[in-house]
């Protein structure tokens, strides 16, 4: 859940990706950001399967992919899995090129080589996923990884067969010759693991792919995911390894003062309690062992410099920054004063968003072991790997190219694993270290450490004003955006450019409609809670803010909806072509039947734009229940089809889930939520029927895992008006109807 440069849609593919290069160089080169990022450059060693045969026979023939005597096929990917088939789409982009035998392909994941496996949307100086970034870094090196090694496969069997190289075919990852010769890729991978990389390669054309763009191409990963032999970090069991189990502050900002573990130590199972930056750690033989024994340990917490307000202070003092002038202005076109002064009729509304939690099915964990060589091994949810190297180094005391980290596939991110100051992994980390290293640990958090000690989407408030003419055109906008900032005083500090973190208001100052006075502006307020991104980051609350005061506009302009939207659009920019998709096969114009009411939204978000249309019912008593919707997603070319659908669909459930009910308060400086019981996810009852239609494109791919999130809250929102006279303006949706 990274940021990406606020860019326009139109600007040429190459120019984009120099805008994000610059952006995110300029953001690590502040503060802390530039000694990490130093640190990291340096202490880079190639991966040790990049020079020879690993343990299992396989030859490395680049540091992305290598090749099996069994002719198995191993992407090594830079980019971590987390549920949004990052895999999937590198396995494509290397067996697409490589004309590998699909049924042969695996992928793991690789860190400890910056140089290989730098982010090139973020720069490259930092290898890390988030930004929905993961094909728009890979597209072209992945692609030229496969098209390298068919290369070597091919020169190393013109070499064995005395043919020339041109004479040779692949397909479905058997080389053949017109003499009759032919074999597999475990045949030559040793020899051809041994030729010169090639310097230049020639990529197919779109016209000769097989599996890039194939919507029935199936996940590599499908079946073990769903027959429960897929590996997680939950799923570590090392030997001699011992369970931990963290006892946080109950309040953010407050530390250890003393703890007495005398009875929690004497308990059977239990091995030590020990002290930790962030709290008390619990260890024991297992999970159980160690669950039982955090009871019967009793803290006493420093709260000197703990945050004490709760939700409804927070808010109030939120509220009455908004009515004020902004600290900062992310944006200023025309004469916005001018133009409200003119107008005809002026229109106010305020939107109140709460804290989020991420709340992956799998809650954070990782797990520490120290080998007599000098090594450290973690395992984890890596998703910022150079980041976690060089913590966990400066914890153990050596030097990074020490510390060998395995990237765990993870039960969900959504950004919570994008971490600056490596949270469960140096807590893992210090807690074998304060055991002396005698064993592998395993830091276990439960479902209610993730939700009382996580890092949660920034509470936000926006204040909106909008200007109309005589003509009912909109002449005059005004937002001013209040919230935490995720990057300030992070390594991304340098984000932050004139009092503006362009995470709180990504998705507000890059409308794409003509409103020829418009001000956006930001005041960042200092609040004790930690936030982070959140899936699509800004654009959660922004879209929504923006789509549904739009709405309201619309109407006291006498306009329909799409239409409004539409003559504020170039007729052939991305929007306007996405939006009148969504409209087409929702059909916008035809009535629908009594009780049930539409409502459109559209949102551009990590370079791509979603339309979408909910369809929502009403049952005469106030009960609403999301029935349909219906997406439209330009997101450039689709290397699976199958997976930008299913990313659409799980956004949409996701970012629904989020409207409807979920939300993170405080009372008096504690989180009052702890598990799914109060804290609610969208049910499977609630989900409704989904329609994702992709605009076919030949531009490079740009994101997917976050955009099918902004628009659904405003889409069904503008619904919910329409059946029920009610503007929605406080999430979750349940407090403003039950207002």
């Amino acid at each position: 859940m990274i940021p990406k440069l606020m860019q326009s849609l139109a600007r040429p593919a190459a120019q984009v990706q120099a805008s994000r290069r610059q952006f995110l160089l300029g953001a690590l080169s502040v503060g802390t950001g530039v000694a990490i990022g130093y640190r990291i450059l340096a202490a880079s060693p190639a991966a040790a399967s990049e020079t020879a045969a690993d343990e299992s026979g396989s030859h490395a023939f680049t540091p992305y992919l290598t090749i099996g005597g069994d002719g198995k096929v191993t992407v090594l990917s830079s980019q971590f899995e987390m549920g949004q088939g990052s895999y999937n789409g590198l396995a494509t982009l290397v067996a697409e090129e490589l004309d590998a035998d699909w049924s042969t392909i695996d992928v793991k994941g690789v860190a400890g080589n910056v140089q290989a496996y730098g982010n090139i949307a973020f720069g490259g100086a930092i290898q890390g996923t988030g930004g929905s970034t993961s094909m728009v870094s890979s597209w072209e090196r992945y692609r030229k990884a496969g098209a390298g090694a068919r290369a070597m496969l091919v020169a190393a069997a013109a070499s064995d067969w005395g043919v020339q190289s041109t004479e040779i075919t692949i397909e479905n990852g058997i080389l053949a010759h017109p003499s009759g010769k032919s074999g597999g890729f475990g045949m030559f991978a040793a020899k051809a693991a041994t030729m010169p990389v090639p310097s230049e390669v020639t990529l197919k054309q779109p016209g000769d792919w097989k599996l890039i763009g194939n919507a029935k191409l199936k996940r590599f990963d499908s079946a073990r995911k769903t027959n429960g032999t897929e590996q997680y970090t939950i799923d570590v069991k090392l030997p001699g390894m011992l369970t931990a189990v963290m006892i946080h502050p109950p309040m953010f900002g407050a530390k250890v003062k003393s703890f007495d573990a005398a009875a929690a130590r004497s308990m059977k199972g239990v091995v030590d309690v020990v002290e930790t930056p962030r709290g008390v750690a619990v260890v024991a033989e297992h999970m159980w062992a160690a669950i039982k024994a955090r009871d019967a340990v009793t803290v006493e917490w420093d709260e000197t410099g703990a945050e004490r307000r709760g939700t409804p202070d927070l808010m109030a003092m939120y509220h009455d920054i908004a009515r004020k002038a902004p600290a900062a202005i992310a944006r200023k076109d025309g004469d916005v004063d001018a133009a409200f002064a003119s107008a005809a009729k002026v229109i106010e509304a305020s939107f109140e968003f709460p804290y989020l939690a991420h709340a992956a099915m799998e809650p954070l964990n990782a797990v520490a072991r120290s080998n007599e060589d000098g090594t450290l091994e973690v395992w984890g949810g890596h998703q910022f790997p150079d980041v976690y190297q060089t913590l966990a180094s400066q914890i153990a005391g050596i030097t990074p190219d020490k510390v060998h980290l395995h990237v765990m596939k993870t039960g969900g991110s959504f950004g919570r694993r994008a971490v600056f100051d490596g949270d469960v992994i140096v807590e893992a980390v210090h807690i074998a270290k304060a055991l002396g290293f005698r064993a592998p640990v395993k830091v276990q958090w439960t479902r209610e450490d993730d939700m009382r000690a996580g890092r949660y989407r920034p509470a936000y408030v926006h204040n909106m004003k909008a200007g109309i003419d005589g003509d009912g055109k909109l002449v005059a906008w005004s937002n001013h955006v209040v919230g935490q900032s995720i990057v300030s005083k992070t390594m991304f500090d340098g984000m932050v450019q004139n009092g503006v973190d362009p995470t709180s208001v990504e998705g507000a100052n890059n409308l794409p409609y003509a409103i020829p006075n418009q001000r956006v502006g930001l005041t960042t307020t200092e609040v004790g809670v930690p936030v982070l991104w959140w899936r699509s980051v800004g654009s959660t609350h922004t879209a929504f803010a923006a789509e549904v005061f739009l709405d309201e506009v619309a109407e006291a302009a006498g306009h329909d909806p799409v239409e409004f939207r539409l003559s504020m659009l170039e007729p052939q920019s991305r929007h306007a072509i996405i939006l009148k998709l969504a409209a087409e096969k929702a059909e916008w114009t035809k009535p629908l039947p009594a009780g049930r009411f539409r409502g459109v939204s559209v949102a551009e978000s990590f370079g791509s734009v979603v339309a979408q249309i909910a369809e929502v019912s009403a049952d005469g008593s106030g009960n609403i229940k999301v029935e349909r919707v219906v997406a439209a997603v330009d997101c450039g070319l689709a290397i699976n089809p199958d997976q930008v659908r299913a990313q659409v669909e799980g956004g949409i459930g996701f970012g629904l889930g989020a409207i409807l009910g979920e939300e993170i308060t405080l009372s008096e400086g504690k989180i009052d939520q702890g598990n799914f019981d109060l804290y609610t996810p969208l049910r499977i009852d609630a989900m409704p029927a989904v329609e994702v239609h992709i605009l076919a494109s030949a531009n490079p791919p740009s994101g997917i895992g976050e955009p099918g999130v902004p628009p659904i809250g405003p889409a069904v929102a503008n619904a919910i008006y329409k059946a029920l006279g009610k503007r929605i303006r406080v999430m979750p949706f349940a407090k403003s109807l039950n207002a």
